[in-house]
């Protein structure tokens, strides 16, 4: 699946990776230590509070509205790609125009002490992650690195049996990697500056790739 995939996803992947884990870093800074960009720990969180409804039932809401909303963004992005092959001419820069928008909103919402910030980035986070999924196959996800470790452990078992290694998936992870850690260190490093603000340099890279993407697009035209 990866071989079929153009030369300049490997670039896309690291953007959007970088911009996962600075939309991570800032929730994890800002949010009472909750990730945004995959569900595991908030479903956790969820579980939790729900055996406690009684007394917390404002916070088994609010988890369970982040659950939904990364599901919503997941379901945009269903609605807008058809097909599982990258093909030029897609709505792939609607999405990445739309996560922008999704993202400066978090950004003044949680500015303004509001929750409904923490919706939008996950919504965001939900769609960009069902935008990558859906062309490569659940081979490159660039919201979470769970999946990325665990294929290179295989990958490094199966090398390891003498099988053939793939140099160019462990690139395209290694980026993928390289990206999420980047983009953390980003956001850790200007929080103190910018607080929630951090979340418009998410949006404004979104930006710059749909336009990326549209002058490949009318250049392939």
């Amino acid at each position: 699946m990866l071989n079929r995939l153009p030369r300049w996803i490997e670039a896309g992947a690291f953007v959007l990776a970088a911009i996962a884990g600075l939309v991570n870093a800032v929730g994890l800074l800002g949010v009472a230590h909750q990730a945004v960009s995959h569900l595991s720990g908030t479903a956790t969180l969820f579980a939790i509070a729900a055996t406690e409804l009684q007394s917390k039932p404002q916070l088994v809401f609010h988890l369970l509205i982040i659950l939904l909303s990364f599901v919503l963004g997941a379901a945009i992005s269903g609605v807008l790609l058809h097909g599982q092959t990258l093909k030029l001419g897609r709505h792939y820069d609607t999405l990445l125009w739309v996560e922008a928008l999704l993202l400066a909103a978090a950004a003044w919402l949680l500015t303004a002490d509001l929750q409904a910030g923490l919706y939008c980035a996950s919504m965001a986070c939900g769609m960009q992650n069902a935008l990558v999924t859906n062309y490569s196959g659940a081979i490159i996800r660039t919201t979470h690195l769970t999946g990325i470790f665990t294929d290179l452990g295989l990958m490094l078992g199966a090398w390891c049996r003498g099988e053939r290694l793939d140099k160019r998936k462990v690139g395209l992870f290694l980026l993928i990697i390289c990206g999420f850690i980047g983009g953390g260190s980003v956001g850790a490093l200007l929080w103190p500056l910018l607080s929630f603000q951090v979340l418009y340099l998410a949006a404004i890279a979104c930006g710059v790739l749909a336009l990326i993407y549209l002058r490949l697009r009318h250049q392939s035209a």
